[in-house]
């Protein structure tokens, strides 16, 4: 490590953003000082869509995840989760 990082208070977040987009952290650290994590527990972002299916195969849909006692879009994403993956 080069020298120490020191971290003011900040009084809001407009401060804090002002001071990490002002610093270096390579005046700072080392590559080899960086530990590699991971984060399993983050959702991936997800986007609305539009889609246009046929009423009776959104109904069948529907009944469907009834019948398993899931919502219906969290089913139709299974689908195409299903169809994306094992093709």
């Amino acid at each position: 490590m080069k020298k120490p990082l020191k971290l003011p208070k900040f009084k809001n977040e407009d401060e804090e953003r002002e001071f990490w987009a002002k610093i270096n952290l390579a005046d700072y650290y080392e590559p080899s000082d960086f530990v590699r994590v991971s984060f399993p527990n983050l959702k991936p972002t997800t986007r609305s869509i539009s889609i246009r299916i046929p009423e009776y195969l959104l109904n069948r849909v529907k009944e469907k995840a009834n019948e398993i006692n899931i919502p219906y879009q969290s089913l139709i994403k299974q689908y195409i989760k299903k169809g994306v993956f094992s093709s």
